[in-house]
């Protein structure tokens, strides 16, 4: 009976002190003003990253005369480029984009390509790693405006595909002067599609009545509540297929090679098929690239984070010690 009064007065103890947390995230939410998210840029020098990598294994693979004999030789490269007239270093800098279906990631990308394009000249490098499966056509189609940003710099700009760059993600992919591709990586995918479901039926089965009202003909193509005509499933095709033409126009005006009969069907291929279609340029990955450019000069990975807001951190705050509470638990009712 004594643990039962132990464990109940601990649990109410508990459930308290989660209400209490919770109310004061909902009070905190409620009174705080609504400010434009702010981010911060990030700067990590990956070149170094390697070295130290490279140093440490140096140093626990070779024998204590090995590893002198490296330490000596990096000195003397270290005068050697201190020496050197043109001390100036290629610099290559890093984007990695993950792509949602509403590609709202494209707000980081823009801050990330602004800061990368006021430092950078036309000696330099951009790699941008892509990685999406496509979504929507206007936030994809800003997507690659921005990477396009890049291109009439006039700085070199690759994009490195290690899983997937299909629809939307090809269109970012294929405005690189140069596209490497993972072997079986998923490229292509130039097309374009749209579903909805229909519950009309539903509707009218438990007589529902719905209206839609529109000025112009053609305002709402297709209703997901109200009955569709052919006229509206004609002229929502129609918008497929334009969409379809400016989808072909872009990549065509990046890769002018391609034979857009032939790939642009929406069907999508593994790299090492898409180089023999054209789609891509180099059948390798992100990191064999990236290591090799570190070999020859600077490579910075930029990336902009958006600072979590006040909320957010209770939130995981309260969960921290929802977690920590039912730990508790399972220790006080652990056998001995």
């Amino acid at each position: 009976m004594e643990f039962l009064f132990e464990y109940g007065l601990f649990f109410a103890k508990a459930v308290t002190l989660v209400v209490a947390l919770i109310a004061i995230i909902i009070v905190v939410t409620s009174t705080a003003k609504h400010k434009p998210e702010r981010g911060e840029l990030k700067i990590t020098n990956l070149s170094e990253e390697f070295k130290e990598l490279v140093h440490h294994l140096k140093h626990e693979f070779l024998s204590k005369k090995e590893y002198k004999a490296y330490e000596k030789s990096l000195k003397a490269e270290k005068k050697a480029k201190e020496k050197a007239e043109d001390k100036t270093e290629p610099k290559t800098f890093v984007i990695h984009f993950k792509g949602s279906i509403d590609a709202h990631e494209v707000s980081s990308l823009r801050e990330e390509v602004t800061a990368i394009l006021a430092i950078a000249d036309k000696t330099d490098e951009v790699v941008v790693t892509v990685e999406s499966g496509g979504g929507m056509v206007h936030g994809y189609g800003l997507a690659s405006s921005q990477l396009d940003r890049i291109r009439q710099a006039g700085v070199k700009l690759t994009v490195c595909v290690d899983k997937v760059a299909a629809s939307g993600g090809y269109m970012m992919a294929c405005v690189a002067d140069e596209i490497h591709a993972a072997p079986f990586s998923i490229i292509g995918s130039i097309g374009v599609v749209a579903q909805l479901p229909n519950f009309s039926r539903l509707l009218k089965k438990h007589d529902i009545d719905y209206e839609q009202h529109t000025a112009g003909d053609f305002k709402r193509t297709l209703t997901v509540f109200g009955e569709n005509t052919d006229e509206g499933r004609q002229k929502f095709q129609e918008e497929l297929e334009e969409t379809h033409v400016l989808f072909k126009d872009f990549v065509s005006k990046y890769r002018p090679q391609l034979e857009l009969d032939k790939v642009a069907t929406g069907e999508h291929w593994y790299g090492q098929q898409a180089i023999d279609l054209g789609l891509v340029d180099v059948i390798g990955t992100s990191d064999d690239l990236l290591m090799k450019l570190a070999q020859k000069g600077t490579v910075y990975k930029v990336q902009y984070q958006t600072k979590k807001k006040l909320s957010d951190k209770l939130a995981k705050g309260v969960s921290m010690s929802v977690n920590a509470v039912f730990n508790r638990l399972a220790e006080k009712n652990k056998p001995f």
